[in-house]
């Protein structure tokens, strides 16, 4: 590294307030579920208070909109008076195991489990697509991936895959912003370590969408995306836009063997 890109990385962190804290104790029996190798889930660097909510489904606020895709799965909607149930079963069970593989190129593109939910309405239903963050979007997004939930994240980065996977490579390690920092700095050198009052975490994406805590309501990944992008002081990506999808990619290639968690709580 050169000698202006260490004053930068030095001043950009500066800037974030990184301070020393305790290591995540990665030998405890109980967070072992969540621990690949030298990888490891949110779940880790969260509070225990944090994970008694997220694993209590009575308690957990993210099962709110779980509900509401519960709801919106036997609903008929568009031009054709179809429902997701029209076509799978009846039972959201019948997508065991399906989230676990996304983002997967469809037709000589990559597409997120949020872009398949609406190629659905749209082919299927006849229906109007969903807004990336509404109610609606999230709800179902939740419900896919809780059919998936322990099970291990599995995408496939090679074939017609690996060349999103090196775009959402490249964007994870390039600087930008304000800050000039990239992905990479927080979530790899960096893990473990305090940002202000957070606890920056490996940024594994096995729990989302999530319920924060700073939200108050659930989350995509995408938006938490754009709230990196904005700390940084870079400009953030539409939600659903092709740098973001290749970006959630390569994170879940670096989650592979993970388990899902959605819908998780985080701070």
């Amino acid at each position: 590294m050169g000698k202006n890109k260490r004053w930068g990385l030095a001043v950009g962190l500066g800037m974030l307030a990184l301070t020393a804290t305790a290591a995540p104790n990665l030998s405890d029996p109980a967070l072992q579920d969540y621990i690949v190798g030298d990888r490891y889930s949110g779940y880790i660097v969260s509070t225990p208070e944090t994970r008694t909510m997220q694993d209590d489904d009575f308690e957990n606020p993210g099962f709110m909109w779980v509900d509401r895709g519960w709801e919106l799965w036997g609903e008929a909607d568009g031009k054709v008076g179809k429902s997701c149930a029209s076509c799978h079963s009846g039972d959201p069970e019948s997508l065991k195991g399906v989230a676990t593989r996304y983002p997967q190129v469809m037709g000589g593109g990559l597409v997120t489990v949020e872009h398949r939910i609406n190629q659905c309405r749209r082919m299927n239903m006849q229906a109007e697509e969903w807004k990336w963050e509404s109610d609606e979007m999230l709800g179902m997004s939740a419900l896919v991936r809780l059919q998936s939930r322990g099970m291990p994240i599995d995408v496939k980065i090679d074939g017609e895959a690996k060349r999103f996977y090196k775009q959402g490579e490249e964007f994870y390690r390039q600087r930008r912003g304000v800050l000039d920092l990239a992905c990479y700095h927080c979530h790899e050198l960096k893990h473990g370590k305090n940002v202000r009052s957070d606890l920056l975490s490996m940024g594994m994406p096995n729990g989302f969408p999530t319920y924060r805590l700073k939200w108050q309501k659930i989350g995509s990944l995408h938006r938490r995306f754009q709230g990196c992008n904005k700390n940084i002081r870079s400009e953030p990506y539409k939600a659903g836009s092709p740098v973001y999808t290749a970006l959630e990619l390569y994170l879940m290639s670096r989650a592979k063997g993970l388990p899902v968690e959605s819908p998780s709580v985080r701070k």
